[in-house]
């Protein structure tokens, strides 16, 4: 799914694609890193484990393209995304990651990722992919992009079940699932039990549950337990 954008960000001297990876699979890293760098027009001029360190780098201006797992230490990909848009930066983010799930990807675009693409595509498609959001484009994996595109069409308001999920609350569901504690869950998320015990209320509301084993049990089901 290719969608224009005229706001494009500038190349560097060179010419090539200046792309940062953070993964905090140091082996899958390396691998990719290793990869890419042998790809025409892409270099890469860094590598991160988590947030900050992906933060570092979109502050420091020194990348085009930073490609990012979903499931980052120090607070997730949504967390960096919010940052590249609340500093208003010309860094585009992609989103590599295991979750071949429309939930996802539609979180990530609505926070404002330029792209989404699934670890199970081949390297050839990555290149791609850093190409298209480079170039001021949108990309979504090509099993995904037709459900993605229907889901960004709905107005939020009418969206039901897990599309009605605020971030916030989808990140809760994410951590319950995983058997985090609610005290722990609301320190992960940077808030009070009380907000994250509204939070979990709101959530079982709207996915028509009546308890924290029954939502455990939805999220094994949608395949938001990794």
């Amino acid at each position: 799914m290719n969608v224009a954008n005229h706001n494009k960000p500038p190349t560097n001297p060179a010419g090539n694609v200046r792309v940062v990876l953070v993964d905090d699979h140091a082996m899958v890293r390396q691998a990719l890193a290793a990869v890419l760098a042998e790809s025409d027009g892409i270099e890469i001029v860094g590598q991160g484990a988590d947030v900050p360190a992906a933060v570092e780098f979109i502050r420091a201006g020194t990348c085009d393209v930073l490609v990012l797992d979903y499931n980052l230490p120090g607070g997730g990909a949504l967390s960096v995304i919010e940052e590249v848009a609340r500093r208003k930066l010309k860094t585009r983010v992609l989103i590599l990651t295991v979750h071949e799930s429309t939930h996802y990807a539609v979180r990530v675009l609505e926070a404002g990722a330029a792209g989404y693409m699934v670890k199970s595509g081949a390297v050839e498609e990555l290149c791609s992919a850093i190409r298209t959001v480079h170039s001021g484009e949108v990309y979504v994996s090509p099993k995904l992009a037709a459900a993605v595109l229907d889901h960004l069409r709905r107005p939020k308001r009418e969206r039901t079940g897990l599309a009605a999920l605020s971030d916030r609350e989808f990140e809760l569901l994410r951590l319950l699932a995983r058997g985090v504690g609610l005290k722990e869950a609301a320190e992960a998320l940077s808030v009070s039990v009380s907000a994250a015990s509204t939070y979990r209320a709101r959530i079982l509301k709207k996915l028509d549950l009546s308890s924290t084993s029954e939502l455990i049990r939805f999220a094994i089901e949608n395949n938001l337990v990794e």
